[in-house]
This record gives structure tokens, sequence and C-alpha cells, in this order.
């Protein structure tokens, strides 16, 4: 079989044995749900396709939101062959022998688009292949991921191709694919006579997190239940059934079995989750903070791994506002360990609670960055003699220790003696807010500068009275 065999018309008879999603799969930008935001009118990748200037591209979006559909629209609208990879599959080989075979064909005037599914899981070298043939112009490379493009793809490759980002569809673009997939007598579900309330699609869409093909897959599933529940022989091996049969809660219930979450521990959506989190406590959000976690903690996140960010919340965003913070939070991080999920989801919930409610500071988050920065300049300072030990004779004729105040034997327990090296004198790091417990932490630093300067006035009393 010839690699540029033409693929089956899209609009012809659907193959019931086919899933419901590709037998429901758009066969022009009119039928296609969604991404107004790219191929609505005027919109720049609809304007890219009509002029058919639309180059190598990129799709980047969730899984269900119709990369595969768009790319196969617009070899359809461009008249150009449709090659697919996947990337799980394709090794260099492949690459290299449909690559020689796209230039051959380019001779003859033949256009080609190669649409690689998933293009995040091909290696360096696997991406390096395809590059010299995208410069020439030997094909349209669709790359098709729902990892971050800048991190998974290649620079070089990445520059030669536009970026396009799908979203996740809306829960009413669901329910019009579900209500069109039963309607559809040629290619979905009509000829079964099956109903489903708008509630019931509407439960389904909301289930499904904006994944087109994962609710197509629940109707599926569904409406097969609501076949099986019929009188046997009434309306089986796809014969039309009389009268109709209604698709209920409880059906779709048993359909769903447990909700479809969006989550990959190792991926971008992994970030952008702890990042929610971690925003949602900064901004003092109890119930978004709830909610975040609880998305994270249901899809399967390893829940120390969340005790761990959380222990981090405490001390970037709370520290000595409230100290109590961080011991909660190790608290928590010790009943996860100990009792195990799902009860130290519990205990997860309340740090994160605890966190969102305290008061916050990140002055000591800022100040060690600026230690860190001044520590980077000035490692090779020398430590002042003063607070040098001088445990043998040498050392103290070198004048280690020499003017070193003993903080306990004054009044004040406060010596006017500077700690820090030379160049880096009257250096303020640490700036207390006015937050919590840093209220107080800075009335008594304003109260120790006030002894210092005291104990620096010429016949100030520095010894106890004994």
């Amino acid at each position: 079989m010839s690699l540029f065999q033409s693929i089956p018309s899209p609009g012809g008879a659907a193959d019931s044995t086919r899933p419901l999603a590709d037998r429901m799969r758009p066969r022009t930008l009119e039928e296609y749900v969604g991404q107004e935001h790219l191929i609505g009118p005027g919109k720049p990748l609809r304007v890219q396709i009509e002029r058919d200037d639309s180059g190598s591209l990129i799709f980047w979006g969730p899984p269900g939101t119709g990369k595969t559909t768009l790319a196969k629209i617009i070899a359809k609208m461009t008249k150009a062959e449709f090659i697919e990879f996947s990337a799980v599959l394709a090794g260099i080989k492949e690459i290299k022998q449909v690559m020689a075979d796209a230039e051959r064909a380019r001779q003859y005037g033949t256009r080609t688009i190669v649409f690689i599914d998933e293009i995040h899981r091909f290696n360096k070298a696997q991406q390096d292949a395809f590059l010299p043939h995208v410069e020439k112009g030997n094909i349209r490379l669709i790359g098709a991921t729902t990892e971050n493009p800048s991190f998974e793809i290649n620079s070089a490759l990445l520059s030669r191709c536009r970026v396009y980002v799908l979203q996740p569809l809306g829960e009413e673009q669901i329910v019009t694919l579900l209500r069109r997939a039963l309607t559809d007598g040629e290619h979905g579900l009509g000829a079964m006579n099956v109903t489903a309330s708008d509630e019931v699609l509407q439960k389904i869409a909301s289930y499904t997190s904006g994944d087109a093909r994962s609710a197509y897959n629940v109707l599926e599933v569904a409406v097969g239940l609501a076949k099986a529940s019929l009188l046997p022989n009434s309306g089986r091996d796809g014969a039309p059934i009389a009268d109709p049969v209604e698709i209920t809660d409880d059906i779709v219930r048993d359909a769903l079995q447990k909700r479809i979450l969006l989550y990959d521990k190792t991926g971008e959506e992994h970030y952008n989750l702890i990042s929610a989190l971690h925003k949602s406590v900064r901004n003092s959000d109890p119930d978004a903070a709830l909610y975040w976690l609880g998305r994270m903690l249901e899809a399967g996140e390893d829940p120390l791994y969340v005790a761990r960010r959380v222990v981090r919340m405490a001390v970037e965003d709370i520290g000595l506002a409230d100290p109590n913070a961080l011991s909660l939070c190790m608290a928590a991080r010790d009943a996860v360990d100990f009792i195990g999920m799902p009860e130290g989801n519990l205990a997860l919930a309340q740090a994160v609670v605890y966190l969102s409610v305290a008061p916050k500071s990140n002055a000591l988050y800022t100040a060690y960055g600026s230690v860190q920065a001044d520590v980077e300049s000035t490692a090779a300072e020398a430590v002042p003699l003063h607070l040098r030990n001088a445990p043998t004779s040498l050392m103290k004729g070198l004048g280690y220790g020499r003017g070193y105040q003993y903080a306990h034997d004054l009044e004040s327990k406060v010596a006017d003696m500077k700690c820090l090296p030379e160049n880096l004198q009257g250096r303020v790091y640490y700036q207390p807010t006015n937050e919590g417990i840093e209220k107080r932490i800075r009335e008594r630093m304003e109260e120790i500068k006030r002894q210092r300067a005291h104990a620096a006035e010429p016949g100030s009393s520095k010894k106890k009275e004994s």
C-alpha cells in the first residue's frame, strides 16, 4: 500500500464498528464546535486556512478538544495528502521513509501534510529529522500535543511552526455535540431511537472536563446500558427500536462510574494545579484553595508532594506573621505519612484552610533572597575579628575576639557592636510587616535599635548592676 493512497472520504458511509467519537468527527469547519478564538470568522487560523497559507502548525491543548479533527479538516480544505503518525509507535526509519516519499510527491505537484499525534513523545533526534523537510517545504507539519511546546519541542522545530492553543470545550458545546450524535442517523445513534433530556446530557458534559471524546464514549456506553435494560431481543444487534429508549440519570451514573479528571502528574497540568493552589492560599481564599487541593488529590497526586508544597507555602507566604503555620503544616505532613489516604486528605485540607486565613508576610522570603544575592557577591569577605573565636594564644595575638561584647553582661542585652562585614554595614534584610505576630516583631526590632543607639552614646551604662 502506498503511503500516499487516498484516505477514505470522511463523508462516506459510517462504519458502525468504529467508536462514536470517530464516526462523529466533524468534516468541515462549519461542523466543528469550539475554538472560536481560532477558527471563528476573521480569526487568525481560519484566515490562514482559507488563504491556503497555514504553514506548519502545533496544536496545543487538552485531550478531546479537536486537534486531530482540525488537522484533517485543514488537509481536506487545502487538498493535501494526509499522513498520520503516532509518536508512540513511529521511529526514525519510518520518518525518513515518509519524508523521502513526500519529497518525491512534491516534484509531481502533490502537497503533503504530516500529522503527528503526541509530538512531545518524539525525542530530539526524531524531531530533528523533520527540520530539513519543513524548511524545504516538502511537508507541512502539524503536531498535536497536550504538553507545553516550550518544554517538549526542540526550539529549532518550534521556531518554524505557529503554535495555536486549543481550549477545553464548554459544557454547552459538549451538550450540542451529544445532541447531534443522538439525532444523526448516518454517523451517530439516530437509528437507535434513544432519547436523553438536556439535564442528562448536561450531567455527562459536566463530568468529562471539556473532553468531547470522553463525552462521546460515556454516551455510547449509556446507550448500550439503555438497550440492555429492554426485554430480550428487543432492539438488539443495532436493529431499530420501535419505542424510544430514554437514557436516565441512573444509567449515566453507571456509565460514568467516576468523574474523568484531567491530570498528568508529570506534565504541565501538574504544575498548573499546584500553582493555582499556592496562589489561592496566598490570596487568602480558602474555598479556592480547597477546590484545587481536591482536584489534585482526587486525581491521584502524591499526597506527600502536596504536603511538601504546603510546608513551602507556610514559610514563603506566612512566615513569622504566624509561626504556628509551619508547625501545623509539618503536623499535617506527619498525619498524611502516618494514616495514609484517603483519611490524610483532611489533614491537608486543614492545613490549606489555616494558611489561607492566616496573616500573610513574605518578609522572610524577600530577606533571604537579598541575602543570597549579597552572599554571591561577598562570599570572600572576612569575618570581623571581634566575632572570631580565639582558642589559641597565636589567634589572640592576632586580634581574634578583641572588642567582642558579651550581650548577657549588658543590662539591655544589646551591644553597640557591628556583626556584618565592613562593606555591608547598615544593610537591612528583614523588614517585618504589620501582619500578625510580625507586628510585635517590628516593635521589638525598633526597641532593639533604640537600645543599640543608646549603648553607643558616650558615658552610657553598659554593664549590669551587680
